[in-house]
Formats: structure tokens, sequence, C-alpha cells
């Protein structure tokens, strides 16, 4: 089964990221980097998204669509990135997700 790993990242772990010395980040970076290698047999594909305040949103609920800087909604939690992974079920995906050495959360989706 294929599954979507979506990696949120709170305000509070934003801060504790930045807060770190270069050592710290460094070791934090080197920490996702093996988790990707560890299980590359299972990742179909990830991306990192650039910073929530690089998005732009359009609203088509309206006569008109509308398009605005910034994302489509406010939150103290946004997607920083994802990864499809194929795996036999839910338990191997819930797995992998546990083992995610970075966001604090991580939703996890099937792919339609």
């Amino acid at each position: 089964m294929k599954y979507v790993l979506m990696f949120v990242e709170t305000e509070q772990f934003a801060k504790q990221l930045e807060a770190m010395g270069e050592l710290e980040q460094q070791a934090a970076y080197e920490a996702v980097g093996r988790w990707f290698a560890e299980h590359a047999d299972k990742i179909t594909h990830h991306v990192h998204l650039s910073p929530v305040h690089t998005a732009t949103t359009v609203r088509l609920d309206a006569q008109e669509p509308v398009v605005t800087d910034g994302p489509f909604v406010e939150g103290k939690e946004v997607v920083s990135g994802f990864a499809e992974v194929e795996v036999a079920d839910l338990d191997e995906a819930l797995r992998l997700a546990r083992s995610w050495p970075a966001c604090p959360v991580v939703e996890i989706r099937p792919v339609a």
C-alpha cells in the first residue's frame, strides 16, 4: 500500500531548531538524512517544502478566484515536507512514522 507521511512542524519545534547551535542543527539534519537512507527501500518520493511564508493561496469559493500571499490557514503547525512510502500496511507506515527524528507530528494518509 502507498501512504504519504506528512511531517508537521510546530512553533515550539521551530523555535527549538532555531535556538540550536550550528553543530546541534547539523546533527539534527544528519539524523533526518539517516532516516531517509535507512528507509530508502520503502520511500518512493519525498520533498522538503519551502517555509510557509513563501506560500501562495488561490481561493476558488468566490465568484472570481482570489489569490493571496501566505498559507491557506493561519496556524501554529505547518506541513514542512512529505514522503510517499510503499509498505505492506498501516502498521508498517506507523513504524516508519514513529521512527521519524524531526518534526513532532507525522500525519499518515493512504494514497487513493
